[in-house]
């Protein structure tokens, strides 16, 4: 008789103290709210820029262009930067197209040039070179067309 009820009393007592570290551990509702004010960050308002023309980067391969990579892309920025962003949209572009030959030089437009490792590394370095010369502005920098034409 003792072995069938031991189990059960060990049973309630421990649904007993579950109960009641639950009740004990329970955050108060100010707690709460601070808990979700201190998690919940006020959003950005960004806009959307479109560079106004493409970017066109030679593949070299042994000292011949092998294929051209065609690129269009839009920046993240804060709203209300744009005229800013585009009175100095000539510096921003030499030092993009500097990023982006770089890449094709070490290889990064060769073979499967759209795997998704290759171009975040290339989104990466836009986005540093873009906030180099614009400033914390720039939130992200988007690829919004890429294709390759071999020749």
């Amino acid at each position: 008789m003792k072995a069938k009820i031991l189990p059960i009393i060990l049973a309630i007592l421990g649904l007993a103290l579950g109960i009641g570290g639950g009740m004990f551990l329970k955050p108060t509702a100010e707690t709460a709210e601070s808990e979700m004010a201190q998690t919940v960050e006020a959003p950005i308002l960004t806009e959307f820029l479109k560079l106004n023309n493409q970017f066109v980067i030679p593949v070299v391969e042994q000292g011949r262009v092998t294929s051209l990579v065609i690129m269009s892309l839009s920046l993240e920025v804060t709203i209300g930067t744009s005229e800013s962003i585009y009175a100095r949209e000539p510096k921003l572009r030499d030092a993009m197209l500097q990023v982006m030959f770089d890449h094709a030089n070490a290889g990064g437009f060769n073979g499967v040039f759209t795997d998704g490792a290759n171009l975040v590394f290339l989104r990466k370095a836009l986005l540093e070179v873009s906030q180099k010369i614009i400033g914390v502005e720039v939130k992200d920098v988007l690829i919004s067309d890429i294709s390759r034409q071999d020749s």
